[in-house]
């Protein structure tokens, strides 16, 4: 058996790989609540992934998402640009690449690509912006609080330095 078909089951095992840039990788597999009749993965599903992946990414570093809440922060997308390159399906395992643009101010971009986990051409590979919103407000941070905006920094540069 190869190994893809191994994925863990319990903790979630990702990491940080270089390559163009630097990725942090979360691995996923289709199961058949992710689909349609016909086995196809359903289009919503590759956000969840990529959700998912950017919160793992961010648990990585240090920040938990229950400590953004905490900290009165709300994540909110504001764009997402997603190209379909091909259909995934039933059964099938990939890998959720992540990586977080450096320097954007309080834009957020985040760039993803879902491939198969054996290689091979992307099933998927999208931009997401985020903004940081202040929970009680409900309006735009003019500026990230200051724990954020170093962790960020240090994950772009991180990012950049590839």
């Amino acid at each position: 058996m190869r190994d893809s078909e191994h994925l863990p089951t319990g903790a979630i095992q990702n990491r940080l790989v270089a390559g163009d840039g630097l990725w942090f990788e979360y691995p996923v597999r289709a199961h058949p609540h992710h689909t349609d009749y016909g086995g196809v993965v359903w289009h919503g599903q590759y956000i969840a992934w990529m959700e998912e992946a950017r919160v793992e990414c961010l648990r990585s570093i240090g920040i938990d998402y229950a400590d953004l809440v905490a900290l009165g922060c709300e994540l909110l997308v504001v764009e997402l640009s997603t190209r379909y390159h091909r259909a995934m399906r039933l059964g099938e395992t990939a890998i959720v690449r992540t990586s977080m643009e450096p320097g954007a101010g309080v834009r957020l971009n985040w760039d993803y690509q879902i491939v198969p986990m054996e290689g091979g051409d992307p099933f998927l590979s999208a931009r997401i912006t985020l903004v940081t919103v202040d929970r009680e407000k409900g309006k735009i941070m003019r500026r990230l609080p200051p724990v954020l905006d170093e962790v960020f920094a240090k994950l772009s540069q991180t990012s950049s330095s590839g």
